[in-house]
């Protein structure tokens, strides 16, 4: 019980009815899950949470108590510069054509850079996601964005799945980056596919977009970062932390992005284990 609730309780009027003091309480849990998302989720993820918990409540419900305790979620994102600068050598084709779900963990891979803003000056992100649970599988940082930063990032990706990447489609967009000859040979040496959406065309790397939009809105546009090295410590903390272990995603059926993936495991590998029974 948190001391904030306990000097509610202590003040609440003796003849308290049950409705009230659950809607107290309720109220309290709502706040509490608010904060440990950073402030940043709205109705539908901390009603998740409530569920989660035991509460019977609606959406409706939550929703109204949120705007009673003032409670906001995300802003609306920033408009982002595109870093992409379109290569010389040839693009691969678009084999996603904005198809961004999987039916399986390591079929289809996308990845984006973006720039984050510090007091010592620019910062360049690259990650590389799986489409079919949203989890950042890899990512990087640096003070350039290019064909080195892209390379760390897919390197950590494949690390992450223990090597065994060979037939993974990793879309991107055309940027310099990935049409470098030594990201294209990268990719053959682990039989990753490059996919590359058309230039100017957000919606062909919206995935990624997405991705991007929000860890500015719910980390990175509150917070102010003096060096360089603060925004790594800080931000690959939100990734692993809480964006791939808690943070829950519409598309992982409400649930975290790892937390997905093993729920699939699990029960993949129970009707596997029937289907060899039988």
């Amino acid at each position: 019980m948190s001391e904030a609730w306990f000097y509610k309780w202590r003040r609440r009027p003796e003849r308290a009815t049950q409705r009230e003091v659950r809607r107290a309480e309720l109220e309290e849990r709502i706040r509490d899950f608010f904060d440990r998302s950073g402030r940043t989720y709205g109705s539908p993820r901390i009603t998740l949470d409530l569920w989660e918990e035991g509460w019977q409540v609606s959406q409706n419900t939550v929703a109204e108590i949120m705007a009673e305790l003032g409670l906001q979620g995300r802003k609306p994102p920033r408009r982002r510069r595109s870093l992409t600068r379109q290569g010389t050598r040839k693009a691969a084709p678009d084999l996603v054509r904005r198809g961004f779900d999987a039916v399986a963990p390591d079929v289809l891979w996308w990845g984006d850079m973006t720039e984050i803003e510090t007091d010592e000056g620019k910062l360049y992100l690259a990650s590389v996601h799986d489409a079919f649970s949203r989890r950042t599988l890899g990512y990087a940082m640096g003070s350039r964005h290019d064909t080195e930063l892209v390379s760390a990032a897919l390197k950590m990706a494949i690390t992450t799945r223990g090597g065994d990447v060979d037939g993974v489609i990793f879309h991107t967009d055309r940027g310099s980056e990935y049409t470098s000859e030594a990201f294209q040979q990268l990719c053959g040496r682990w039989g990753v596919s490059q996919s590359m959406g058309r230039v100017g065309s957000a919606l062909d790397n919206a995935a990624a977009e997405s991705f991007h939009s929000v860890l500015k809105v719910e980390y990175v546009h509150r917070h102010r970062f003096a060096t360089r090295a603060e925004a790594r410590i800080r931000i690959a903390t939100w990734i692993t932390d809480f964006y791939n272990i808690r943070r829950r995603h519409s598309a992982a059926g409400g649930q975290p992005p790892v937390t997905f993936e093993n729920t699939i495991r699990e029960a993949r590998g129970h009707t596997g284990h029937q289907d060899q029974a039988a």
